[in-house]
């Protein structure tokens, strides 16, 4: 019941880089994925800059009978399954079905594929709509198409928590290795930059309205006026220990901790439960503060949401009591696929001794944080807590550690 989750495979699709390799060079250089849209004309729109994938072509990577019932979305969830089954040594086929299963994060569903299918019904009517919208649009469809892709018949399902889910994905992933399944795919990739999904996402009152890519998205800054969004995130291959020990695969980290909390309702008294989440990450972790390394916030960029994050790391870590650093401003946010993005970022920080840089940023001095910013710094990482908080009050913390 208590079998060690260790992460074997890392598939990445980011809008600074497509692939574990390129995302993590473009990362450490401090290259921006963020720019004016191009997918729509957001002219006439109060927000027009994301984080967008502009390099990627889905006929390229999947079968043409995939690409009339999938949504972007779930192209680039498919390839990332492959990139990370690649990563880790894994060939589906060679495994018995029933230990494999898929756990991911979606905070929004296809909502391209639903908004080229309503307008066909608005315009020419329901005979014309695809079939397929029937779960094209659906949060759990990334799930359900990556395991019927792959074979995978083991303990599947979707986590919905915006953008706290990605991380809830991979704590309900650890839970079924500890019950008994070998594998589990997780993590989340969320893509919904159509005019439909920004006017959702606009209603939110949380988009900067900034034109200039290098500052509008600026956490912890005196210019923190709203993120940019983005699209993409990251699927994980996450293993029993023992299991991935015997076929001597490669392993980049072991899940060690999670919490999750939900903040009070507006207007109570009670505290924000950020600050409960890490602590409970860290008493599942069996780890002191003093033991994490680096801290990859959540980045709000919304000046109160920036202080509540600064005041409970302080509360943890002390003063500048550990490095943090926000590499999703050269991303956007991701929403549910922003957290797993970190999780890769982190498990590549503890590979190669180094914290990648938080962009464009200068950090208020009151938050009194040790904010990384401007280049990437070396240091020593054995520890790292990732840190997410969704719409609505979701906050969740989770805990990797490097491989023994």
């Amino acid at each position: 019941m208590t079998a060690p989750a260790v992460i074997t495979g890392l598939g990445v699709a980011s809008p600074n880089g497509l692939g574990k390799g390129a995302y993590w060079a473009a990362t450490l250089g401090c290259q921006s994925g963020i720019g004016r849209i191009t997918r729509f004309d957001p002219a006439r729109y109060p927000a027009r800059l994301a984080g967008e994938i502009d390099d990627f072509q889905a006929e390229e990577h999947l079968p043409p009978r995939l690409l009339p019932q999938t949504d972007r979305m779930t192209r680039l969830a498919l390839v990332a399954t492959d990139w990370a089954l690649e990563d880790a040594g894994i060939t589906p086929g060679s495994l018995p079905e029933f230990d494999m299963g898929v756990i991911t994060a979606s905070s929004s569903g296809g909502f391209e594929f639903g908004q080229r299918e309503l307008q066909k019904l608005w315009s020419q009517g329901g005979q014309h709509v695809s079939a397929y919208q029937s779960f094209a649009w659906f949060y759990a469809v990334n799930s359900g198409q990556i395991s019927i892709r792959n074979g995978m018949k083991g303990p599947s399902s979707v986590l919905v928590s915006d953008q706290a889910g990605g991380l809830d994905a991979l704590a309900q992933a650890r839970r079924q290795i500890r019950k008994g399944t070998p594998l589990i795919v997780s993590g989340s990739i969320d893509a919904s930059i159509c005019t439909w999904g920004w006017v959702a996402q606009i209603t939110s009152g949380r988009l900067s309205t900034h034109l200039d890519p290098a500052r509008a998205y600026l956490p912890f800054d005196r210019g923190a006026a709203g993120h940019v969004p983005g699209e993409g995130g990251a699927i994980l291959v996450v293993e029993d220990e023992a299991a991935a020990r015997r076929r001597n695969a490669t392993v980049y980290g072991s899940i060690a901790g999670y919490g999750a909390t939900f903040d009070p309702k507006p207007g109570r008294a009670r505290a924000p439960g950020l600050r409960k989440a890490m602590e409970l990450s860290l008493a599942d972790a069996r780890l002191d503060p003093g033991a994490i390394d680096v801290v990859f916030a959540d980045a709000a960029a919304i000046p109160e949401l920036d202080r509540i994050e600064a005041e409970a790391i302080g509360q943890v870590f002390g003063p500048r009591g550990v490095p943090v650093t926000a590499p999703k401003t050269m991303t956007g946010r991701l929403y549910s696929g922003a957290a797993p993005l970190d999780v890769a970022a982190a498990l590549l920080s503890m590979r190669d001794g180094v914290i990648p840089p938080t962009a464009n940023v200068v950090a208020l001095a009151d938050y009194g944080l040790d904010l990384v910013t401007a280049q990437p710094r070396r240091a020593p990482v054995r520890a790292a807590m990732i840190l997410a908080r969704g719409y609505g009050g979701f906050n969740s913390a989770l805990v990797v550690r490097a491989p023994n």
